[in-house]
């Protein structure tokens, strides 16, 4: 399988399992992985709830930006994204032109169980995290669908499964 040419990105909801699968899957075709959140966090010295903490949102996104901007240019990688980095189109634009983008969708009950203990997701510190995950969804799906050159559902199986189909699914692609 490590025949798959080009880059991999890997977009999605917050617990869709993108750093989670994405390690598995650039491990299994000998590449190099990042994780745009935790390169942000790596060049900042500090967590994603502190960046949206003094910079806000906007100041998140605007590293987020440069960072995915920095990362989608290098060679035969694969890239989780931050969940929110295909709010802007410049974003979406880099990634679909510079490599292989997989929307990992998932529907917002698996969202929370998967990250129902999570303290470093800022935006799922609210009295009601299913709430918001469905907001995020209902605004974020169809972006994610048009930015994707595959959408692979991983609400069901086991990770290594996923990994497994969802490497066929790359491997046929060609």
């Amino acid at each position: 399988m490590k025949n798959i040419a080009g880059n991999i990105f890997l977009i999605g909801l917050m617990g869709a399992g993108k750093t989670t699968l994405g390690k598995q899957i650039a491990r299994q075709l000998g590449r190099e992985f990042y994780d745009s959140d935790h390169e942000i966090c790596t060049r900042t010295g500090v967590s994603v709830p502190t960046i949206f903490e003094l910079e806000g949102e906007q100041g998140f996104r605007e590293r987020e930006s440069a960072v995915i901007d920095e990362l989608s240019s290098r060679s035969n990688i694969v890239l989780a994204t931050g969940g929110g980095a295909v709010m802007r189109e410049e974003n979406r634009q880099k990634l679909r032109t510079r490599g292989i983008v997989v929307y990992l969708h998932a529907h917002p009950e698996t969202l929370l169980n998967r990250t129902r203990h999570d303290s470093n997701r800022p935006l799922l510190q609210v009295e009601n995290p299913l709430a918001k995950l469905q907001e995020l969804y209902d605004i974020r799906d169809s972006i994610y669908r048009s930015t994707a050159h595959i959408v692979f559902d991983v609400n069901r199986h086991s990770c290594q499964k996923t990994i497994q189909q969802l490497l066929h699914t790359l491997h046929a692609r060609k």
